[in-house]
């Protein structure tokens, strides 16, 4: 038994993997201090998504559930609207809706990206120059106009079909950064080293190149989400978008179409305009810290 806890206690002492993993996780975060605090900033907006929604009912996010033009009071914190509704269900629903199609045209985008800009960088030849030519005509063309066109002749759109539209126009910038990584990295002497142990092109890709992309696809991420946020936003504004589902962008529309601004509710966009700055502080804050932690040289010029 002595014998058996022994080896037991040497195990735990040595690490599992998950732990020298969840150990590598902890220490980024306290290296990585501006990160760690945009984290903390969109989590706590995510929270009060998830805690107000157990605390309201979801009900008085519909129009004519309240009364009309009221100002903030103990039983309306954040007032109500010009459509009868109570602006705190507003906002704790329309906070992870708005989230939703952030992190979805994200991953999309990314995901996209990330195919195209692995198989052209480490292919090269008539694969880069196709896809490469596509990416820059992608660039040039307006997104802002292609997404109106096709936002207008969806007849239903659902926070998942508009973070779909938002996302598949958002992998150019992803591809034009993991194929330029990949140009670097296939030339490296581990490459080489694995494709002469015998590993085929796509097991080089995967378990070779891939691993070494962390940073920049994260980084890479972070961006495509707060260009999703502010795509849909900016097509919600317009009128684009879901219908009846609360976003902060269709808040924001519906604050201006009633001429908000001008009657002095300023309970109808100002908590959507604080929270759309909180969100883009709290992204900015993390791709200013990946991008530091991606390139060498920004970590080399803040040591200095």
């Amino acid at each position: 038994m002595a014998i058996a806890t022994d080896s037991k206690r040497t195990s735990y002492q040595s690490g599992s993997p998950i732990g020298a993993a969840v150990r590598s996780v902890l220490a980024f975060f306290n290296e990585n201090r501006l990160f760690t605090a945009g984290v903390l900033l969109l989590l706590a907006l995510y929270l009060f998504g998830v805690i107000g929604a157990q605390r309201i009912s979801p009900k008085m996010a519909n129009m004519g559930a309240a009364p009309l033009n009221l100002r903030p009071s103990a039983e309306y914190p954040l007032g109500t609207d010009g459509l009868g509704r109570d602006m705190f269900a507003v906002m704790v629903i329309g906070i992870p809706n708005t989230f939703k199609i952030g992190f979805l045209a994200g991953a999309v985008g990314v995901f996209i990206g990330t195919l195209i800009g692995l198989f052209a960088g480490y292919y090269k030849g008539r694969a880069d120059a196709i896809f490469s030519s596509f990416a820059d005509v992608m660039l040039v063309i307006p997104t802002l106009a292609i997404l109106i066109t096709v936002s207008a002749y969806v007849r239903v759109v659902t926070v998942e079909i508009m973070a779909m539209i938002v996302g598949l126009l958002s992998w150019p910038l992803p591809a034009r950064l993991i194929r330029a990584q990949t140009l670097s990295l296939r030339e490296r002497l581990f490459v080489e080293v694995a494709r002469l142990s015998g590993q085929n092109d796509f097991e080089i890709i995967i378990f070779q190149i891939l691993p070494n992309l962390t940073a920049f696809l994260a980084a890479a991420f972070v961006g495509a989400v707060s260009g999703g946020i502010l795509a849909s936003v900016g097509l919600e504004v317009l009128g684009l978008g879901p219908q009846n589902i609360p976003t902060i962008g269709r808040t924001l529309y519906y604050a201006f179409n009633y001429s908000a601004l001008f009657k002095g509710m300023w309970w109808w966009w100002g908590p959507p305009v604080v929270t759309l700055a909180a969100i883009f502080t709290g992204l900015f804050m993390m791709s200013i810290s990946l991008d530091k932690y991606a390139n060498p040289r920004l970590r080399g010029a803040t040591r200095n």
